[in-house]
């Protein structure tokens, strides 16, 4: 993060943000348990889980990408045991992927170890006066989001 001596320009702290953001990322990857899982694979199985069930076609474009990299994602995820298809009931030619329950098995244990590598990190490197700062940061970035 760069220094600022007054108030950052906008632009300024975009770029400081989003490189944290980046590096906060990359350190959850690092501490997430191995599950073979591509970041693509991750991001459908806690889509699903959010968002509930869809089509692939509906999950290509949420995830905007192809139709057919969609249908190999599924494929790899629903081979691991992670998802599961069932016929659509309002259209028979197609048909709706859902998480299993060791999908959402694989997801707490990866969401768990995130957070106890975070709740561990705030504990040791700030202070309660940097913690309380951090959220109060944190409503701010929930209100940039929400727009």
């Amino acid at each position: 993060m760069s220094a600022h001596t007054g108030d950052p320009s906008p632009e300024q702290l975009a770029a400081d943000l989003s490189g944290a953001v980046r590096r906060l990322v990359r350190r959850f990857r690092g501490v997430s348990p191995d599950t073979g899982l591509s970041p693509s694979q991750r991001s459908v199985l806690a889509r699903l889980d959010g968002a509930g069930p869809d089509t692939t076609a509906g999950l290509a474009r949420a995830e905007l990408v192809r139709p057919q990299s969609m249908r190999m994602t599924v494929s790899a995820l629903e081979e691991l045991g992670l998802v599961a298809r069932a016929p659509d009931p309002d259209d028979g030619r197609q048909s709706v992927v859902s998480v299993t329950e060791q999908g959402r098995r694989t997801l707490t244990e990866m969401r768990a170890a995130k957070r106890d590598w975070l709740a561990a990190a705030l504990a040791d490197e700030l202070d309660p006066a940097e913690r309380r700062q951090l959220a109060d940061a944190v409503v701010l970035l929930e209100r940039l989001v929400r727009k």
